[in-house]
């Protein structure tokens, strides 16, 4: 038992961070990317929003994201993009990821994204869905943290959260958290978090094969609305 929850321990403690390599690690992009800066979305209104509504998952340990800030809880959106619809589009610097609907419409989730330096831009797409995923730190994060447990079955204690969607050939993930409190951080080393709530919703809406498009960061985070 005291090894178990030391284990719990550490990938509470290992939540803050994402799961990169020193090749990635690096404050420029690791992609050529051609697109604009990140599009600017308003609220639908109040009326429209309500026809809007997405479902609610009861999925057994995937929490309730009501304690979220307001702009980040999951909401339908206006979105003006020339994206496909079914397209993923990722506002590093406002921490919001859109699943773009048509019609100028998407719907926005709030993110955890990549602190300082472990930031990235390009195109993927995803090649891997896993509900709640295992867990095993690559052998760099294991050097610059060995305390970190080498291998951990998925679960609601494991900082994979309760679904990962694999991108490309990356390291990178966009995956559940067992620290909702950091949606809206900059806190991993690359990847990208939603709550379990919202990445649940988010999972069952993709499929392997959906465009992911990593807007750059931008000098200063755009006013929100």
């Amino acid at each position: 038992m005291i090894k178990l929850s030391s284990l719990s321990v550490v990938a509470t403690m290992a939540a803050a961070t994402c799961f990169s390599t020193a090749a990635f690690a690096s404050p420029f992009n690791l992609f050529s990317f051609p697109f604009q800066p990140a599009e600017r979305s308003a609220p639908v209104a109040p009326e429209r929003a309500l026809a809007y509504q997405s479902p609610s998952y009861q999925t057994p340990g995937v929490e309730d994201s009501t304690d979220l800030p307001a702009r980040f809880k999951r909401q339908m959106v206006e979105y003006r993009t020339n994206e496909a619809p079914g397209t993923i589009v990722i506002d590093t610097s406002n921490t919001y990821l859109y699943l773009v609907l048509g019609n100028g419409r998407a719907m926005r989730y709030g993110i955890g994204v990549g602190r300082d330096g472990f930031t990235w831009s390009g195109t993927q797409t995803i090649t891997k869905k896993a509900e709640w995923p295992d867990w095993t730190p690559p052998p760099e994060m294991i050097q610059r943290q060995p305390y970190l447990p080498r291998y951990m079955a998925g679960g609601p204690g494991n900082p994979l959260g309760a679904r990962a969607m694999y991108l490309g050939n990356t390291i990178y993930r966009i995956h559940g958290t067992n620290a909702p409190t950091t949606i809206g951080g900059r806190v991993s080393c690359g990847c990208i978090r939603l709550t379990n709530e919202d990445v649940t919703d988010l999972f069952s809406r993709v499929h392997v094969g959906t465009k992911v498009v990593v807007l750059p960061t931008t000098a200063r985070r755009a006013s929100i609305n």
